[in-house]
């Protein structure tokens, strides 16, 4: 699992990947902290996508505004640098395992 904090790491990540999967998450966040063990368990059976941790504590992050994150946690999938899908939480209410298992498609 690829973990990163900047903007400059993460689009080398892009760059380097054709097909990745992106958790947007702060460590601050109880919402996060209640994802992260679910994407780390579904994510392993993934094979050819790179699954990667976008830490953005700072609200200076720009990563808040390129991908236009109004809460976390949000995932994204990009395939050859493009967004073709995502998931964002709502706000004060985070993600469930279930509506992450079936934005995946696994059952």
């Amino acid at each position: 699992m690829i973990e990163v904090e900047t903007e400059a790491d993460f689009n080398k990540q892009l760059k380097a990947n054709s097909h990745v999967l992106a958790l947007f998450y702060a460590s601050w966040c109880p919402f996060c902290r209640g994802l992260m063990s679910v994407f780390n368990k579904h994510t392993q059976t993934l094979g050819g996508d790179t699954c990667i941790k976008v830490r953005i504590d700072e609200n200076e992050n720009p990563l808040w505004d390129t991908y236009e994150l109004e809460a976390v946690p949000s995932l994204i999938f990009f395939e050859n640098g493009k967004v073709k899908r995502r998931l964002d939480c709502a706000l004060g209410v985070g993600l469930s395992e279930n509506q992450f298992k079936k934005w995946l498609g696994t059952p």
